[in-house]
């Protein structure tokens, strides 16, 4: 919907309402006046984040149509000084659309406003310009400075219209967030992030570990906490296994004994299942008391449930087989399944809880688990889930505790001749209600919804996707949010050791704790962000193998 005059005055009605706002920037202080980029990125800040929160403002093309520019004087940062057929407000507009969607180079740009002539009238383009002039603009119209704006102001865009659930091109880039006071503002240094990363990390640290144990008893010689140095210290290398693994750490350690590979293979194997949950469970609760005491995470969000691979298994899997099950892709090959629940959305994207699949484990069994663990320690909203737990059972279950979901759905032939008249008609999205069969004359109500995919490189009924949901569609951009969940899967494999055992305790040990290193370091980066800034981001400044570096060094725990 485009935004409308009264959608427009409301917006600014509030951010004049603020107390602690003055908008344009220039009448805030001193050290901005009209020309300065750094009070205009500013003002794109301030209006972004309220313009997205309205409720009619679900567009980030619209605002960027929209968004005031007559206060600013371009002219110092304009290297032209002839005649010139377009304004400087209108290219700084056309290039912030271009650094939106990521595009690469200028052509991409111009083929998206030849296809969008009703997007170049409210750019205020009378004709398209070409390639070359778009290129000359950009290089040697825009001063270095103000390239940077629009890469600025773009990121702050993205970041704001995510937030209120708009959805966005892409994700935003990662780049340290800025710290805003009344001084000209700079990129955070990184010897600041770091050592605020050895504060918090140390304190996290000596937080979470504790919980670990391995119930050696009291007549040992290596201090426990060797152990979750050496595992961690297997994280920091990348397919690193334990007898090798224990080898190199005697070089690096400070400490006086540590252990080989096959006694800290052995005490693991000692573990159980569900000791290793519980003091996963336990740890993670650590985490979130820890991360809680800030502003900027509150015990309620959106999850994301799902179910990963190991990597595939090459070996003989006798006597194994309910537990090296194959992959979600239905191929030849076979592999270890691990499912999780996680934070996304505008939450630090914590995993809460982890948990081995077994073969004969129904899907309603492996959500209604998690969903437990997860309930016990955050108030959840709304569950997002892969295609292969588009089940009536799942749903109902879901819908029965009082959570909304959304959830894509396989296409069957009632889905597929739907789809083929929505394309017949020339249709982007259509909604239905559809009640699914339970047994025993019992129904789960729900609605379709069928949403058209954007340049899908199809030109026949797959242009659609189906999404299940009780909410009817209002949380469908929410779904976006599980690209995280994927994300965080890479991130948790690089912190996993190594190994070819097939011994399933020690290979579920060595996915939990991953995950609890890659649950550390995202509550790592959020203390920092808030300590040094004031605000979380969610493109970390602190990165993951400084985090784990810290956890090996400086506190001997880790």
């Amino acid at each position: 919907m485009a935004p409308t005059a009264a959608s427009r005055r409301a917006v600014f009605r509030q951010i004049a309402q603020r107390s602690y706002v003055e908008w344009p920037a220039y009448n805030s202080t001193p050290i901005y006046d009209r020309n300065s980029l750094t009070g205009l990125q500013e003002d794109i800040h301030v209006v972004s984040e309220v313009w997205f929160a309205h409720a009619e403002h679900a567009s980030v093309n619209q605002f960027v149509c929209s968004l005031p520019l007559a206060y600013f004087c371009f002219d110092p940062h304009d290297d032209y000084t002839g005649s010139t057929q377009y304004e400087m407000a209108t290219l700084f507009r056309v290039f912030i659309l271009k650094e939106l969607y990521g595009w690469d180079h200028e052509t991409a740009l111009v083929e998206y406003l030849n296809r969008h002539p009703d997007i170049c009238k409210q750019l205020g383009l009378g004709t398209t310009p070409d390639q070359s002039t778009l290129w000359r603009s950009w290089n040697n119209r825009f001063t270095a400075n103000l390239r940077e704006t629009v890469e600025t102001a773009a990121r702050t865009i993205l970041i704001k219209a995510r937030n209120s659930d708009v959805d966005v091109p892409r994700p935003p880039d990662r780049k340290r967030p800025r710290r805003s006071d009344d001084t000209e503002e700079s990129d955070l240094d990184d010897l600041a992030v770091l050592e605020q990363a050895k504060k918090v990390t140390d304190h996290v640290s000596h937080i979470v570990y504790p919980v670990f144990s391995l119930d050696r008893g009291e007549s040992y010689e290596i201090h426990e906490n060797a152990f979750w140095s050496l595992q961690t210290y297997l994280g920091l290398r990348e397919n690193l296994a334990a007898n090798e693994g224990a080898r190199s750490f005697i070089h690096e350690t400070t400490r006086e004994r540590t252990p080989l590979g096959h006694a800290h293979r052995d005490h693991i194997r000692d573990l159980s299942i569900p000791t290793i949950r519980e003091m996963y469970r336990q740890a993670v609760c650590q985490l979130i008391d820890e991360v809680a005491e800030t502003e900027k995470f509150f015990r309620a969000g959106i999850v994301a449930i799902d179910i990963t691979e190991d990597a595939p298994f090459t070996g003989d899997r006798t006597g194994h087989e309910d537990e090296i099950i194959g992959t979600k892709e239905k191929t030849d090959e076979y592999a270890y399944q691990w499912a999780t629940v996680q934070l996304v959305g505008n939450a630090v994207p914590l995993v809460l809880d982890a948990r081995p699949v077994r073969r004969g484990e129904s899907r309603k069994e492996i959500v209604k688990d998690l969903l437990d663990s997860a309930e016990d320690l955050v108030h959840v909203d709304n569950v997002l889930m892969d295609r292969e737990f588009d089940s009536q059972h799942v749903l109902e279950m879901i819908s029965q505790r009082g959570l909304s979901y959304v959830v894509p759905k396989r296409m069957q032939t009632s889905e597929k001749a739907q789809a083929k008249r929505l394309l017949r008609y020339d249709q982007d999205r259509y909604k239905t209600d559809r009640k699914l069969h339970l047994g025993k004359n019992e129904w789960h109500e729900t609605t379709l919804i069928y949403r058209r995919k954007e340049n899908s490189e199809h030109d026949d009924h797959r242009q659609y996707s189906v999404f299940i949901s009780n909410q009817g569609g209002s949380f469908l951009t929410e779904y976006g949010y599980r690209w995280e969940i994927e994300s965080g899967y890479r991130s948790i494999k690089r912190f996993m050791a190594s190994t070819t055992s097939k011994n399933f305790v020690l290979r579920f040990f060595y996915f939990a704790f991953a995950c609890l290193l890659y649950s550390i370091w995202r509550a790592v980066d959020l203390l920092v962000q808030v300590e040094l800034t004031g605000e979380y981001e969610h493109s970390p400044i602190v990165t993951a193998d400084n985090t784990l570096t810290l956890l090996k060094k400086e506190t001997g725990i880790g």
